[in-house]
């Protein structure tokens, strides 16, 4: 299946503070290097990052590296132009594997068990990891969901929609990865803890 990766990376992360967070160094690479990382390493045909919150600086962060970019003019507004962007940029794809670029837990490995499950289930809309009852990130989301994305509006991902949805695969996951996300200067803190 021709699966794509897209990394939302063009938020302006207001809650972290001035500085861009996805351009942070962690482990001596930047945070977003991460995200990016396992969606290199997975399965999935290309990846694709969505840009526009300091577009050149993050493209500068990941020069080098085998990735497209989707540029969001209107990263202001929120989440769903984003999403919009990447789905824009992999519309031949037969599903797309949505990643946060904030989520250094993420793993190729995580990535292909949701791109193992979709192949396992034909005609499902969407393979959602989950942790404990909680459904997390990255999701996968098929062709025949794009459409009900187009309708998303602000700072609005896919989670209302998922949650209505019928076709919806979930994956049991064995650690907290797909629940742990860097929004403030503490979680970036315990991160570099670990």
């Amino acid at each position: 299946m021709n699966i794509a990766a897209i990394v939302l990376a063009a938020g302006q992360g207001r809650r972290f503070g001035p500085a861009n967070k996805l351009l942070i160094e962690v482990g001596g690479r930047p945070l977003l290097h991460r995200a990016v990382e396992a969606a290199l390493g997975s399965r999935a045909a290309r990846t694709i990052v969505v840009t526009g919150h300091d577009t050149a600086a993050v493209e500068t962060a990941l020069a080098g590296l085998p990735v497209g970019f989707a540029p969001n003019p209107d990263f202001a507004s929120g989440m769903a132009g984003s999403l919009q962007a990447g789905l824009a940029a992999a519309a031949d794809a037969d599903g797309v594997v949505v990643l946060l670029g904030d989520m250094p837990g993420v793993t190729a490995g995580l990535v292909d068990a949701l791109i193992d499950a979709f192949e396992q289930a034909p005609g499902s809309l969407a393979v959602i990891p989950v942790r404990k009852g909680r459904r997390g990130n990255p999701v996968l989301l098929a062709r025949a969901f794009f459409p009900r994305l187009q309708t998303l509006a602000g700072d609005t991902g896919a989670r209302r929609l998922l949650a209505e949805a019928e076709g919806v695969v979930e994956v049991p996951m064995d650690d907290d990865a797909i629940l742990t996300d860097v929004d403030a200067p503490d979680d970036l803190l315990a991160l570099t803890r670990k």
